[in-house]
């Protein structure tokens, strides 16, 4: 079983996807400390003018040192209609612009709670459903897995596949130096890096940006396209 450990971020770029895409079960990791003006709640999409911009979800107050778990959206509604009218500028130019709108619509509205990580998650889910991503996922706090205490964050990772019997454990290509190979080894479990996917596509009248958030990608690419693109990396031999 091929596991992947990721905190949920909103709406990520597409080296994330092809991470789901190459794993057989998902963790989403919701107990490490949040910390605000990253990717947990916030992400870049073209700017109408050039270059890029930050769409964001606000967060009420929250104590210092709060796991991701805790945070809460301040206004769901508020949130969505600011990163709709955000993506205006799309509206005459990218052939998806209606069917990416709608997406992010559904993800705000059928969140059922104002929990920062149930909105992230619903967000990925119905990504991976455009695309055909399969997408087997578990929330960490909700699994109860016998882990033992972990103080090093690299071995998070490994005591975790170890709890879910992997056989491999997928990690993106940042922060290779906090793992330490021979201990998955002796485990009886491969690591293994992907390489962030090259996908160039086109934006014009706009400068393409790499590794913006999914929703740039799907504003100019149908799902058959970008699933094409994450499949024919996950042929590829991982590093």
């Amino acid at each position: 079983m091929k596991l992947g450990i990721m905190q949920p971020y909103f709406f990520p770029y597409l080296g994330y996807f092809d991470l789901i895409n190459r794993t057989d079960r998902w963790v989403v990791f919701d107990t490490p400390q949040y910390t605000p003006k990253t990717w947990m709640n916030r992400n870049r999409i073209l700017h109408p003018s050039s270059g890029w911009q930050y769409v964001t979800v606000a967060v009420s107050k929250f104590e210092r040192f709060s796991p991701v778990m805790d945070i809460r959206v301040k206004n769901l509604a508020e949130s969505r209609d600011r990163i709709v009218n955000q993506l205006a500028h799309y509206r005459k130019r990218a052939p998806f612009y209606t069917d990416v709108v709608e997406l992010v619509q559904d993800a705000f509205d059928s969140t059922l709670s104002d929990k920062l990580v149930e909105l992230n998650t619903n967000a990925l889910r119905k990504v991976c459903e455009r695309l055909g991503i399969t997408m087997k996922y578990d929330v960490f706090s909700r699994m109860d897995l016998p882990v033992p205490e972990v103080t090093h964050p690299g071995w998070w990772a490994l005591e975790i596949s170890d709890a879910m019997n992997a056989t491999e454990y997928i990690n993106p290509p940042g922060g290779k130096e906090l793992f330490d190979e021979k201990a998955f080894q002796e485990r009886g479990i491969r690591l293994s890096f992907t390489e962030v996917p090259e996908f160039l596509y086109d934006c014009a009248p706009y400068e393409h940006v790499p590794n913006l958030s999914i929703l740039d990608v799907m504003m100019w690419c149908s799902p058959e396209r970008i699933k094409t693109v994450l499949d024919t990396q996950t042929m590829q031999r991982l590093k």
